[in-house]
């Protein structure tokens, strides 16, 4: 009797312990996307303001000038609902400028367009890693563990944001 009693104590120990392990992997999955998403949102910080130096360059005609300025503006002021739409445009309107720049050279600095360039890799590279860990994530939550014990708490379900595919 005293040996079942015993027997049961460990297990129930050993299942919270795995329930509790279980969680705190989630929780640092968690801790992984909201870090991946600051470093994501700090390198689309600086694409808006490298934009906006290169619309602010003398050798841009006004038109495209006012046309990045704007896109540049709206990705750096637009809340977490708007993102998306607001960093698609200002990746089509660096785009236009970067096909424009290609077939007429106008005479953009060589140190902007190369700033930009390092920038669109870092910002893939963060893309690719905040992807990931949503992904891993989600893949968690999904489990029907986490859901009968709920192991998630009360987090929000991490997400993908639309222009993440459709960086430069």
């Amino acid at each position: 009797m005293v040996k079942t009693i015993v027997a049961l104590v460990f297990i129930l120990l050993l299942a919270g312990w795995y329930l509790s392990y279980l969680a705190s992997r989630l929780d640092s999955l968690h801790h992984r996307v909201e870090t991946s998403w600051a470093h994501l949102d700090a390198l689309l910080q600086k694409r808006a303001a490298i934009a906006l130096e290169i619309a602010h360059s003398p050798s841009v005609d006004a038109a495209t000038s006012l046309v990045l300025t704007a896109a540049a503006y709206q990705a750096r002021e637009a809340n977490i609902v708007e993102r998306s739409e607001a960093e698609i445009a200002l990746s089509q309107s660096l785009k236009l400028l970067l096909s424009d720049e290609l077939s007429a050279p106008s005479g953009i600095e060589v140190e902007l367009l190369s700033a930009l360039s390092a920038i669109t890799e870092k910002i893939s590279v963060g893309i690719t890693i905040h992807t990931e860990a949503v992904q891993s994530a989600q893949f968690l939550r999904n489990k029907a563990l986490f859901k009968l014990f709920r192991l998630a708490g009360h987090a929000p379900l991490p997400m993908r944001y639309s222009f993440e595919d459709d960086i430069l």
